[in-house]
């Protein structure tokens, strides 16, 4: 429980950011039915959208 609290501010800004970034390029980088509109991996699709 320790461990938890020594993450830092900037850590969790660092990964979040990273996190972000790993999205984006799987958006730009794979396939559209891997990630993209109706993708399995990561759907890029707007709630409501047919």
């Amino acid at each position: 429980m320790q461990s938890l609290f020594s993450l830092s501010f900037d850590a969790l800004v660092t990964s979040l950011f990273i996190c972000l970034l790993l999205r984006q390029a799987m958006i730009l980088l794979l396939p559209d039915h891997i990630a993209g509109p109706g993708g399995w991996l990561v759907d890029t699709k707007v709630r409501g959208e047919q």
